[in-house]
This record gives structure tokens, C-alpha cells and sequence, in this order.
């Protein structure tokens, strides 16, 4: 559907050359002399790359409608992972690049959030946090407290990561899936 570029909003989706972008940004300029511009901010959803354009306020761009809906992952496909619409019990593939490196907190029966353009995945959002355990880490030192300095840790998913000296192996943590940090200790 083409709308007017002054019509865009952050969080819309255009499709500019025969690919997906996804608005970061837009800006009605209206200059004292001249023609009134609108200057978007935009990240292609294909391989993240952001992207500036300029157009004049009536020109007429193509926006992309995104359907978004919570799937459950169920299984690694070899080059892509399997997903399932709770709801509709309906199977959907998603390839590794579209996960890139958040696919080693997937775990099993995960609901994950899903961005479909005419039924082919564009993006996917993990959980904020995930929950694992300790494997490996240097031995907790008695008298040590909690304090800035932090130690290296292997997690049960093979993730490495930094985490408090008082955190020993078998220790359950909480973990932030958009950069892998340390967040607290897991209150199970």
C-alpha cells in the first residue's frame, strides 16, 4: 500500500528497492524557504544495515504490513529452527541468519515473538532473559563480596559470559538474551 512519506511513523515497515526496512526514526522538516522534506531513519531487516533517506512530504512510498504473532520453538532444523503457532499448531521455519546470535539462548518450548511479511519470518525477539546454570568458572574464593570486578563463566547452552566472584559452578543465573550479561542470580 503506498502512502504519502509524511505519513510514516517509527515502528512502520516500507519496502524500498524489493527489500523490508523497519523505521527508526522519522522527521517532518518544514525549512523556512523550499520544499517541506521528511528524513527517515531506517534498518533493513535483512541483514540489520541502517539506512538514511530523505523524501519530499507527498512523494508516495511503498509500506509493508507485518503480521507478529508468539511462537513456541520446538527443534534445530540444521539450517534453521522450527517454530509453532500456539494457537494455531501451524509449524513455521525460521533460518539461522534471521536468529544470528541470539540462537544459543533458544530453548525448548520458548515462546518467542515472530515478524511475518506474506507468511516469510523478517525478524524474531527472544525473551528479555533467559535462566541457566553454571558450568564451569573459577573456584568461589572465601571472604569475597560482591563487587565490580567479575570472572569468566561457561554456561549449561556453551555461552561464555562474565559473572560475580561469589558465583560458583552449579549456580543458576539469569541472563539477558539481547547481549548475554550477567543480570542476577536465578531466585528458584
Amino acid at each position: 500500500m503506498k502512502v504519502n512519506a509524511n505519513q510514516l511513523r517509527t515502528g512502520n515497515v516500507v519496502e524500498v528497492g524489493g527489500k523490508l526496512y523497519a523505521i527508526l526514526k522519522a522527521d517532518n522538516i518544514q525549512p523556512g524557504k523550499g520544499t517541506p522534506v521528511t528524513q527517515v531513519e531506517m534498518r533493513r531487516l535483512s541483514d540489520g544495515v541502517k539506512v538514511t533517506e530523505r523524501y519530499r512530504t507527498q512523494e508516495q512510498v511503498e509500506r509493508a504490513f507485518i503480521d507478529e504473532g508468539d511462537f513456541q520453538y520446538l527443534y534445530d532444523e540444521g539450517d534453521s529452527f522450527a517454530f509453532m503457532n500456539s494457537e494455531t499448531y501451524e509449524q513455521l521455519s525460521v533460518a539461522k541468519d534471521i536468529v544470528g546470535e541470539q540462537a544459543v539462548f533458544l530453548q525448548d518450548g520458548m515462546i518467542c515473538s515472530i515478524r511475518t511479511h506474506e507468511g516469510v519470518p523478517v525478524s524474531i525477539e527472544l525473551p528479555a532473559r533467559v535462566t541457566l546454570e553454571v558450568t564451569e568458572t573459577e573456584p568461589v574464593i572465601k571472604g569475597q563480596t560482591v563487587s565490580s570486578s567479575f570472572k569468566p563463566a561457561v554456561l549449561d547452552n556453551g555461552a561464555r559470559t562474565m559473572v560475580p566472584p561469589h558465583i560458583g559452578v552449579g549456580t543458576r543465573v539469569v541472563i539477558s538474551t539481547a547481549n548475554g550479561s550477567y543480570v542476577e542470580r536465578a531466585k528458584d
